[in-house]
C-alpha cells in the first residue's frame, strides 16, 4: 500500500486502484467535498507525476480520454482547485508524494495499461439521486430523468413554461461551463429536438444560467457527470440528433397521457400573453419550449 495523507486529501494505491479522498479542511473546495471519494481503477490512468514547487508541490493524475464521465462532462473546464485528480502536497512530504507516483507508474507498467482513449467509462460517476440548488433553480437527477424547478429570479420565460422534466432517453449531450465570477456559466441539456437551438442560457428552458455563488454553482458539475455517465459513450456516437432539411429540430410527439398537461400549460401561457406579462417574442419562445418538452 502506497499512501499519502495531506490537508488537501488522501491518495491510497493498493496495486489495482487509487482511492482519492478529499480533505475536510475549509481550504478544500466545496465541489471536491461534495463529489466525495473516488476510486480510480489502474486501467483508467494514463499517467501520474509529482510536480515540486517552492512552497507546496502537486501530485497530479491524468486519466485516459473517455474513462471518466466527470472529465467528459466538464471538458477540461474544471478550475484547478476543483480538480479531484490533483493533490496539494506540503514541501516536507514531497518524498512520499514521489514514492506514491512511482508506485502507480510501476503498476501501469506491470499491467501494460494502454494510453489510447477508452471505449467505455471506467468510472461510474457520482451516485444518484443527486440534487443541486443553483442561482437559476434546483436541478435534480434520479438516474432516469432530469428535473429543473426554476427559482423566483429565473427569467419569466422559464417560469412561464413550468418545471422542466427531461428523460435520459431524450438527451443527446450535456454542456457545462462554470461560473467563473467574471462571466456566467451554464448547464445545458441538449435533446434531439433542441440540439440545434442555441438560445441564451438565461432564456433557454433547457439550461441553467449560472450567475450566483461560484462555490454553489460549481456543484452542478455533479449533475452533468451523473447524466453523462448514463448517455452513450463518446466512442459510440456517429452523428447528431435528427433535424429537418432547414436544420430545425423535428417536432416531438405528445404522449396521450400528457395531453391535458400540455393544454393547461398552453392555456396559461396564452393568458400571460393576453395580460401583457409576456411579449410576443417571449410568448413564441415559451410556447415552443413547452411543445418541445412534450
Amino acid at each position: 500500500m502506497a499512501e499519502i495523507i495531506q490537508r488537501d486529501g488522501t491518495w491510497a494505491f493498493d496495486g489495482s486502484s487509487v482511492r482519492i479522498t478529499p480533505g475536510l479542511h475549509r481550504s478544500v473546495p466545496l465541489f471536491r467535498q461534495a463529489y466525495g471519494e473516488i476510486t480510480v481503477p489502474l486501467e483508467a490512468i494514463a499517467s501520474v507525476a509529482f510536480e515540486p514547487e517552492r512552497r507546496r508541490g502537486r501530485l497530479r493524475m491524468l486519466l485516459r480520454e473517455g474513462a471518466d464521465p466527470l472529465l467528459q462532462a466538464t471538458g477540461g473546464r474544471l478550475p484547478e482547485a476543483a480538480d479531484p485528480y490533483r493533490l496539494a502536497v506540503d514541501t516536507d512530504r514531497g518524498g512520499v508524494a514521489e514514492y506514491v507516483a512511482e508506485e502507480i507508474r510501476h503498476g501501469l507498467l506491470l499491467d501494460q495499461v494502454p494510453g489510447e482513449p477508452t471505449t467505455a467509462y471506467l468510472l461510474p460517476g457520482p451516485p444518484v439521486p443527486v440534487s443541486v440548488r443553483s442561482s437559476d433553480g434546483t436541478v435534480s437527477f434520479d438516474g432516469t430523468q432530469v428535473r429543473i424547478d426554476w427559482a423566483d429570479t429565473s427569467d419569466r420565460i422559464k417560469r412561464a413554461t413550468g418545471p422542466r422534466i427531461i428523460s435520459v432517453a431524450e438527451l443527446v449531450q450535456v454542456e457545462w461551463l462554470p461560473n467563473s465570477g467574471y462571466g456566467n456559466g451554464f448547464l445545458r441539456f441538449a435533446t434531439q429536438e433542441t440540439v440545434f437551438t442555441k438560445l441564451p442560457p438565461e432564456k433557454d428552458p433547457y439550461a441553467l444560467d449560472l450567475w450566483g455563488s461560484t462555490r454553489r454553482d460549481m456543484l452542478t458539475a455533479q449533475i452533468a457527470a451523473a447524466v453523462t455517465a448514463r448517455l452513450p459513450h463518446p466512442s459510440t456516437r456517429t452523428g447528431e440528433g435528427p433535424a429537418d432539411p432547414d436544420g430545425a429540430a423535428l417536432p416531438a410527439v405528445v404522449p396521450a397521457d400528457h395531453h391535458d398537461v400540455l393544454l393547461r400549460r398552453l392555456r396559461e401561457l396564452g393568458e400571460l400573453h393576453r395580460d401583457g406579462v409576456l411579449t410576443d417574442e417571449e410568448f413564441t419562445l415559451a410556447k415552443a419550449a413547452v411543445l418541445r418538452g412534450f
